[in-house]
């Protein structure tokens, strides 16, 4: 039997163990709905001897990886996968990016370290940008009030369906990827703001003013994530993995979601 053992079932990784375990996988997991506790080192080696593959979506703490610095030296030759962020690519200026760009250049400092280090551990690194699904998406911020557009004509972002993401990982699986970084992103990089007024159309909502971003009176983080500008390429996931996301723009994913509502 095929075994996982997922370090941080959060999310976008416990969809990943609901799709292996519905195959027939036995499926262990560290985090706050998982069975193992992080700090049992004991119970996590056990479960992590008996795992064929291991997969960690755990991130960044305190400028390091906790997964590789706790148990990178007995991870041994066992199939690894990482869920990392585009992130590293920092601000290409509105510019695709693809694997082969350089990383580490931008406020993912930390992010991209982990990433590197995953890739000398001979990972699968999934780079993520912006993601969303049933629970948490445009339709969520329209709703609750917190969406926002912001007048920034030249800004745009990626960004990946959760369903797609695993597809993807299950595809890496499955076809025994070669180690490397694969782009998991959607076809149709795109401005926020069009994001927005899609899912307003979906609710019969009339769209949030456009705003500056001093109006807009963003967080930290948020005023972070408009700080950056690149179109992220997902060329080498579609040919290495026969991956094709299900949804290759927001609009079918943000109608697949509004339609399970």
């Amino acid at each position: 039997m095929s075994r996982l053992l997922i370090f941080g079932l959060g999310y976008t990784a416990s969809r990943i163990a609901d799709a292996l375990h519905g195959r027939g996988w036995e499926v262990r997991a560290t985090g706050s709905a998982g069975d193992l506790d992080f700090a049992d080192r004991e119970g996590v080696l056990a479960a992590l001897d008996d795992a064929s593959h291991l997969l960690s979506s755990v991130p960044p703490a305190e400028e390091s990886d906790p997964v590789l610095d706790g148990f990178g030296d007995v991870l041994g030759d066992k199939w690894l996968g990482y869920l990392s962020s585009t992130g590293v690519y920092g601000d290409a200026q509105g510019a695709w990016v693809d694997e082969s760009a350089p990383v580490g250049t931008g406020r993912r400092a930390a992010r991209a370290e982990c990433d590197s280090r995953w890739l000398a551990m001979g990972a699968r690194v999934f780079r993520l940008p912006g993601i969303y699904g049933p629970g948490r998406s445009a339709l969520d911020r329209v709703r609750s009030g917190k969406a926002h557009r912001i007048d920034l004509p030249e800004q745009v972002f990626s960004r990946v369906h959760v369903d797609d993401i695993v597809a993807g990982v299950v595809a890496a699986i499955d076809s025994d990827a070669p180690e490397g970084a694969y782009n998991l992103s959607d076809d149709l990089p795109t401005s926020q703001n069009a994001v927005i007024e899609e899912a307003c159309r979906l609710l019969g909502q009339e769209p949030p003013p456009l705003q500056s971003m001093e109006e807009a009176d963003l967080s930290p983080m948020a005023r972070g994530f408009y700080a950056e500008n690149r179109r992220v390429a997902n060329g080498k996931a579609k040919r290495v993995l026969g991956w094709e996301p299900l949804y290759p723009t927001y609009r079918e994913g943000l109608a697949a979601i509004r339609a399970r509502e």
